[in-house]
């Protein structure tokens, strides 16, 4: 967070940009996700809302996780509550919900600090009914898998998750 911040006013700055694309490359080749639960249905949401659209990943991710994470956060306040308060530095609230929510709120401050969207709308796109519809379809492979490490999603939970994500 800190890296993308500094390349927000400094896109030129090499250190960033190395520990930027060093962290990159340890996410994606899994250290990141030792021993915890990972959860990658977010990814899966915006794959289909990129093919449809041609956004990037980073934006795409930014505009669907939020309704992602508002949507799944049931199954676990726990966790969502300490990435809140360890990684967004959210002060904890009377209960591990209204914890959980604050993570969410830093995260959508912290995107737009950096220029990113934090809904579809805000992405450049109005999803039609038809539209979401299809997106869940794909995501789905026609309504014959479900994704989602912490909540098993389905075809009904993504339309909810892309309603919620339009901004």
């Amino acid at each position: 967070m800190e890296c993308a911040s500094t390349l927000r006013d400094d896109p030129a700055n090499y250190a960033a940009r190395a520990n930027m694309m060093w962290a990159s490359s340890l996410s994606h080749n899994g250290l990141t996700g030792c021993g915890s639960v990972e959860d990658w249905a977010s990814h899966q949401l915006q794959h289909e809302l990129g093919g449809m659209f041609d956004c990037s990943h980073g934006a795409g991710l930014a505009a669907v996780w939020p309704s992602w994470a508002r949507y799944v956060m049931d199954a676990d306040y726990a966790l969502f509550a300490r990435f809140a308060v360890k990684v967004m530095g959210a002060a904890p609230a009377a209960d591990e919900r209204e914890t959980a929510e604050r993570g969410v709120a830093a995260v959508e401050f912290f995107f737009r600090s950096i220029g990113m969207p934090t809904n579809i709308r805000e992405l450049g796109y109005e999803l039609s009914e038809a539209q979401i519809a299809e997106l869940a379809e794909k995501c789905t492979n026609g309504r014959t898998r479900t994704v989602g490490g912490l909540k098993k999603l389905g075809y009904g939970d993504i339309v909810k998750i892309y309603e919620g994500a339009r901004g």
